[in-house]
């Protein structure tokens, strides 16, 4: 576990934007996901209440990268063609046809195919790029919703060389959720994408417990979506306590905590392989290293376990989406960040249930 105790007053000035969540309304499939009170979990913890926001069917997709990509492909292809971010989704895709565009990315499972079903919205071609471990089912998901699948000799980082390689020599529109110096504005509107998830479990705590959540608790692969969380939970007054975990075989953001700057670790196989990233994204690298208050890392045990204990309770969370359990655990274990009676903790399962190697 890695702790920064000047997180808790560390804040952030921006908010999300009320377009976001407009524009998500108006996809097809739209749904609130639910937010899971656990009783007896806050009960035997000591805490005041514990949440799952679930996210395993969101657009009909088992995850939640639909939320960023959706809004960073729309917004990237509506600045390709030339037309305001207000157009309607039929004209967009007039318009993206005439032009040839295909969308390119890379991803370990469920962003690659959240590009894909965007893709199939607008219907134009999308090439997503994968790592040699992926396993098939994974890949035919992807491909079911109209992209091509290219495997890649090595790991995520191997696919993200090869996504902007093909991006640069076929004049592909390159949609990634993480960014580096010199692109930066399209990984800016993936993390955007995601405040609609936040907003929505603001109003659904409010609605359970009249009050604003005291503690997040997010996965991390390249740190989008963390970056979205900590901006979001500390851009308000009071702020929240915010945790970010990732397996114990790709901890890219605890590594460059401890570094004090942004390092590349070689990553190794777990089953939670959605964030199996060896390398924290640049734009969201300073808002992790100054609005994270503890950064931990779990293993493949501990996140089978989580996954049993929320299945049991109708929760069907997967590998991923069950991290944030096992780190609260390890919380409350450790007594670590002063969470008790009076504490509102909201767990974010990323991931809906699927089939992996039992640790």
């Amino acid at each position: 576990m890695y702790l920064n105790p000047f997180a808790n007053t560390w804040t952030c000035g921006s908010s999300a934007s009320p377009a976001v969540e407009e524009f998500h309304r108006r996809l097809p499939e739209y749904n609130s996901t639910p937010l899971v009170s656990l009783p007896d979990l806050a009960r035997d913890l000591g805490l005041g209440h514990v949440f799952v926001k679930d996210e395993s069917f969101r657009f009909g997709l088992p995850a939640f990268k639909i939320l960023g990509a959706s809004w960073a492909v729309y917004r990237a292809v509506a600045a390709k063609v030339e037309l305001p971010q207000t157009c309607p989704l039929d004209e967009l895709s007039v318009s993206a046809n005439t032009r040839d565009i295909t969308l390119v990315t890379c991803t370990d499972g469920n962003w690659g195919r959240a590009v894909a079903r965007m893709a199939k919205y607008l219907r134009i071609p999308a090439i997503v790029f994968v790592p040699h471990n992926m396993d098939q089912a994974t890949k035919e998901k992807i491909a079911s919703e109209g992209a091509r699948v290219s495997v890649v000799s090595g790991d995520y980082d191997e696919s993200v060389k090869a996504a902007r390689k093909e991006a640069e020599t076929s004049s592909g529109l390159l949609v990634m959720d993480t960014s580096w110096p010199g692109y930066e504005e399209i990984p800016k509107w993936v993390v955007e994408g995601y405040s609609t998830m936040l907003t929505e479990t603001d109003r659904q705590v409010q609605e359970q417990t009249g009050k604003q959540a005291t503690c997040a608790i997010a996965s991390v692969g390249v740190g989008s979506f963390a970056q979205s969380v900590a901006m979001h939970y500390k851009s308000r007054a009071p702020s929240a306590t915010v945790v970010t975990v990732e397996p114990e075989t790709a901890a890219c953001l605890k590594s460059s905590l401890e570094a004090g700057r942004i390092i590349s670790i070689e990553t190794g196989d777990t089953i939670m392989c959605g964030m199996n990233c060896g390398t924290v994204s640049s734009i969201a690298w300073p808002i992790l290293r100054d609005g994270i208050d503890a950064s931990m890392a779990i293993s493949d045990a501990e996140s089978h376990k989580s996954v049993r204990y929320l299945h049991a309770l109708g929760v069907q969370a997967g590998p991923c989406g069950a991290g944030p359990l096992s780190a609260l655990k390890r919380l409350c274990e450790t007594h670590e960040l002063g969470l008790g009676s009076e504490s509102i903790v909201v767990l974010f399962s990323t991931e809906g249930s699927r089939s992996y190697s039992v640790p």
